[in-house]
């Protein structure tokens, strides 16, 4: 007990001890408030994004990556892979020739549609691949027997379908892939070129313009992240197309590196085009390790995505870097590069790989 005098019964107050109590809930409401007010936005106020994508834009790049229809539709943690780290996607396969048009004036855009629909609602930007290529062509195109005329007015029709109808919401297309020999510097003799001769490459870029002015129109090519003469012939091409007034925005390096070998002076060459005073990215990235992958391997891995991220922020006009492919579940490399993988900054499994790691410090350094 603590004395005699605290078992003594006193009656009810209303003096100073119950206005004082009194006062000092009524400011502890108000502080509460207050912190309430700062801490919880308003339903009408966006919330504030973290992570890659908030560190990509305070550098004012994007940071994208390659999405394929299916599991985009129907993979809950693939979305969330795309959604938390990324601030633009690129449709792998979805906007090629033989799954837009597989038969001629007839065209699927249910794969466009589902790539396109899903970064409206998610925020992200959309990078259109590809108007012109080689590769992934439907058969009715590849076999076709065409005058410079009629194939001319295929890739109008093309072009009108396509670019007509994401006007305003894909903002930037690949118009030319894959211009150049596979490890060469003279101009791959595609269908394209067999019929309307070198000069389809300004064709294909001013019909583009015509139809899309608003659009930034790309030459995308591998192989020219090193230097050589694939890069000087690349080099000769763009500057004659710039001499000649033709509508070009900026050259993709795709960027499909194997590990120990992705270049030191990469972002030397891509000022190189930079200094012209045209847009440059990092379009398609992947770094693929030899099987299996040792963990030594991986965290070098983690220096070489570094490195590639650090080379766009060094470089005047470098407007972003996508990586090729959401994990290495879905990853191409396996398909085409028989005892490579692990290429993507995460496993089968969705689970981050010390490469995210990589690209996360080169963005959170300071300019």
């Amino acid at each position: 007990m603590r004395g005699a005098a605290s078992t003594r019964w006193h009656p009810p107050t209303r003096g100073r001890g119950a206005l004082l109590t009194a006062g000092v809930l009524c400011m502890v409401v108000l502080v509460v408030s207050a912190i309430l007010a700062v801490a919880l936005p308003h339903p009408e106020q966006e919330q504030p994004t973290r992570g890659l994508p908030h560190l990509a834009r305070a550098h004012g790049i994007d940071l994208g990556v390659a999405v394929a229809v299916n599991p985009l539709t129907h993979d809950t943690r693939y979305q969330s892979v795309v959604t938390e780290n990324y601030t633009s996607v690129t449709a792998e396969n979805a906007m090629k020739w033989e799954h837009v048009q597989p038969e001629r004036s007839r065209f699927d855009w249910s794969g466009p549609d589902a790539v396109v629909d899903f970064a409206e609602r998610n925020g992200l930007d959309v990078h259109g691949h590809t108007l012109l290529w080689h590769n992934q062509q439907p058969s009715w195109l590849a076999q076709g027997d065409w005058s410079a005329q009629e194939l001319r007015q295929v890739l109008r029709e093309h072009m009108e379908a396509l670019l007509g109808r994401y006007q305003g919401r894909v903002t930037s297309w690949d118009v030319i892939n894959e211009p150049f020999q596979d490890h060469g510097p003279r101009l791959r003799e595609n269908l394209w070129y067999q019929v309307l001769g070198e000069d389809y490459i300004a064709e294909a870029l001013s019909m583009a313009h015509e139809i899309d002015p608003e659009a930034e129109l790309y030459i995308n090519e591998f192989g020219i992240e090193g230097g050589g003469a694939k890069t000087d012939a690349m080099y000769s091409l763009v500057t004659d197309l710039l001499d000649r007034g033709v509508p070009l925005h900026g050259v993709g390096f795709q960027g499909h590196f194997v590990h120990g070998n992705v270049p030191q002076d990469l972002a030397e060459h891509m000022r190189r085009f930079s200094d012209l005073g045209l847009e440059v990215t990092v379009s398609e990235l992947d770094v693929r390790i030899p099987q299996p992958p040792r963990e030594q391997a991986l965290r070098q891995q983690e220096q070489e995505y570094q490195h590639v991220v650090q080379a766009c922020l060094e470089v005047p006009r470098c407007v972003g870097v996508s990586v090729w492919g959401v994990s290495d579940q879905h990853s191409w490399i396996p398909e085409w590069f028989p005892g490579y993988t692990a290429a993507l900054p995460f496993d089968e499994d969705y689970e981050p790989k010390p490469a995210l790691d990589g690209m996360t410090e080169a963005l959170s350094r300071r300019r």
